[in-house]
């Protein structure tokens, strides 16, 4: 990883959490945060929108930063169960989470809707962390690279640097199911990711390239030491404190 890159671990809370435990997950990640003084890496927690102004509020000052897990293209009008890049900002959300699979899978995203949110978190002052990734049958059939480079050319909005964007890589197939691709597969996807987006963004060489998909505490090491690898997208581990805060030290 280059140096002038600083690790980004986020947390995808995914549709997890009440007030509680979220406040006390929120809590001694916080605490985690501050007692180990990082300043050579970041850490984000995406929470469900019910939670994000009440965790920004409880976080404030520890330097974990929250994030929304999705958001609408439009700033406001009648959208009625979305919520706004506006919206979250207002909640004290600093980044947002957009095109991840499950939302491409689940709602028929399309590139084309993703690059809208994107640039609808630019509008609000957020920074967009934009997912793409194969799915299962689009690796057995060889298509990893032209997938990941169509996503990429499709949801990337024009006018992309580095300080305005982060690309997460999660490979559909292993999310959640405990597979993850050898160190030399995910580092062949992020070189390739990076390639795609020198013909796309000036500064391609300073974009943070997060991987996502059954990152743990116990692989976190491994992955996050592939090449052009600049953090970690994390699912179900970011659930435990521990867990996450172990993935984050191996950063």
């Amino acid at each position: 990883m280059a140096r002038s890159r600083r690790p980004l671990i986020a947390g995808n809370w995914k549709m997890n959490g009440l007030t509680a435990d979220a406040l006390a997950l929120a809590g001694a990640v916080a605490e985690g945060v501050k007692q180990a003084g990082w300043t050579d890496r970041e850490l984000l927690v995406c929470p469900p929108s019910t939670l994000v102004m009440a965790i920004a509020k409880a976080v404030k000052g520890s330097g974990l930063l929250v994030g929304g897990q999705n958001c609408h293209a439009a700033a406001s009008g009648a959208h009625t169960g979305d919520i706004a890049a506006e919206m979250l900002r207002d909640a004290g959300a600093s980044h947002v989470i957009v095109g991840h699979s499950e939302r491409r899978t689940d709602c028929g995203e399309t590139d084309a809707v993703v690059r809208a949110k994107a640039e609808a978190a630019w509008r609000a002052g957020l920074l967009p962390v934009v997912c793409i990734g194969e799915s299962l049958a689009e690796r057995e059939a060889g298509r990893t690279l032209s997938v990941l480079e169509t996503q990429l050319k499709g949801s990337i909005p024009a006018g992309s640097t580095a300080s305005r964007l982060v690309v997460a890589y999660e490979p559909v197939w292993a999310i959640g199911t405990g597979k993850t691709p050898t160190t030399a597969e995910v580092a062949a996807a992020h070189a390739h990711i990076r390639r795609v987006l020198g013909g796309l963004i000036a500064d391609a060489n300073a974009v943070r390239l997060l991987y996502g998909g059954s990152v743990k505490g116990g692989n976190a090491a491994e992955l996050l030491a592939a090449g052009d690898v600049d953090g970690a997208l994390v699912g179900g581990a970011s659930l435990k404190a521990d867990e996450f805060l172990a993935i984050a030290k191996a950063a």
